[in-house]
């Protein structure tokens, strides 16, 4: 059998471990390439994107490492008109969603009297996006990572994605660019694109937060840029787990299973359920579906090193093993999936009932796909108007207020030793002549 279910409780420390790490990307291997690439693109700046680019097209210039407007209409042209109106309507429903998320530009509290404290909310000014396009395009990324930026006010939004034979982009790629509101598309990927976004090459801008998925190279990139410019939370290969009790429907946890199974070699599908006939039943569709599964040596990968059917004793034991799991996909097919709902603490992003697949966040449902993978659910959220905005904080103190805290900053400043930060307070209180 492909798939054999297991009782969480039979599992020992070994298979514990494995199910946990899944497939975290292990960025040291290549760290120190990665470096020397980003140290190369700092220093060399576009000579080194035009060296990097050679093995794409000959005789290749500065004029090719950006998508120019006739490139853009071209794309058009090549893209069905189903897939430009499915990107319209994907992208109205992630813009109305993200929308929502906006909060008010400045509010204030008074303390006590005499001091009000306050916050302002101001978007970033530059922010770059990196689209993969290795093993595919992914023109949903472009959506899911530019939109936001807009709603959120960003004043330039780039973006970089790897090109192709005779520095071309996917054209759908660039349709959804354009949909989306992207001001400037770059033709670098990999370690390239993220550190010419970091530190800027003269063709390419500096930006101040870079946001995206990517492979281990990637992530490794942005580990390091890190600081020097802001990130998002770090991306591994996809993953998802299913948490089901007997109610849910086998056929449909089986076709999300497997839709899960098809993204990446070291993509995760886990079902956790309460349900022994739950469990088999869906062991048995993918054995079933295996022999006409498409590209099989994805499947062979995914399904083998990192996807389970976990039995749980009870509903209580289901729902610890998936906060400790943090997935970054979760889909909840229970009885009541809401109930559910209010004891998972752990996850990216939240699909609830048996019609709500994973798919359908990754496209359209207006929710973002860019989420945190390999347990940094723990800590991390997904993509949100929150990455691109910056939240300063003022106050203003009469001096009344001031003298309110004269004696409490005073012993506080004076107890760390910073004599002159008392001094400013005091100051403030000297009678003049």
């Amino acid at each position: 059998m492909i798939i054999e279910p297991k009782r969480i409780a039979e599992l020992d420390s070994k298979e514990l471990e494995a199910i946990m790490n899944r497939s975290m990307d292990d960025i040291s291997s290549v760290y120190e390439h990665v470096r020397d690439i980003v140290m190369d693109v700092k220093l060399g700046k576009d000579e080194v994107l035009l060296k990097m680019s050679g093995e794409f097209k000959t005789d290749v210039s500065i004029a090719d490492l950006e998508v120019d407007a006739r490139e853009i209409r071209n794309a058009y042209d090549e893209v069905s008109p189903e897939v430009v109106e499915a990107l319209k309507t994907a992208a109205r429903n992630i813009s109305f969603f993200h929308r929502a998320q906006k909060e008010r530009e400045m509010w204030s509290v008074e303390i006590r009297e005499g001091i009000m404290a306050g916050r302002l909310t101001r978007p970033i000014d530059r922010v770059g996006c990196y689209i993969p396009g290795g093993r595919a395009a992914y023109p949903s990324t472009i959506l899911m990572t530019v939109i936001p930026a807009r709603e959120a006010g960003v004043l330039d939004i780039v973006a970089t994605t790897p090109a192709g034979k005779d520095m071309t982009v996917n054209p759908v790629t660039l349709v959804a660019a354009d949909i989306a509101g992207c001001d400037r598309v770059f033709k670098v990927g990999g370690p390239w694109g993220i550190a010419a976004m970091a530190f800027g090459t003269g063709t390419i801008p500096r930006v101040d937060k870079i946001v995206g998925p990517g492979n281990k190279y990637v992530t490794a990139a942005k580990m390091i840029v890190y600081g020097q410019v802001d990130i998002d939370s770090p991306a591994g290969p996809s993953e998802a787990l299913i948490l089901a009790d007997e109610s849910a429907n086998a056929g449909f946890i089986a076709a999300d299973f497997l839709s899960q199974a098809e993204h990446d070699p070291d993509s995760a599908a886990v079902l956790v359920t309460t349900s022994s006939d739950i469990a088999s039943q869906v062991c048995a569709l993918i054995e079933r579906e295996y022999p006409d599964l498409p590209r099989k040596e994805i499947f062979n990968s995914s399904l083998s090193r990192h996807s389970w059917v976990l039995i749980a004793d009870n509903i209580d034991e289901a729902i610890d093993f998936t906060n400790d799991f943090a997935s970054e996909h979760l889909q909840i097919m229970t009885e009541d999936p809401f109930m559910t709902l209010n004891r998972i603490r752990h996850a990216g992003s939240i699909f609830l009932g048996p019609y709500s697949p994973v798919p359908a966040g990754d496209y359209a449902s207006g929710t973002n796909h860019v989420l945190p993978t390999g347990r940094c659910a723990r800590m991390f959220s997904g993509l949100s108007m929150d990455d691109f905005i910056k939240k300063p904080t003022f106050q203003y103190l009469s001096k009344s207020g001031l003298a309110h805290l004269k004696n409490t900053v005073v012993t506080l400043a004076e107890a760390e030793g910073l004599p002159m930060h008392a001094r400013a307070v005091k100051a403030r209180f000297v009678q003049r002549t």
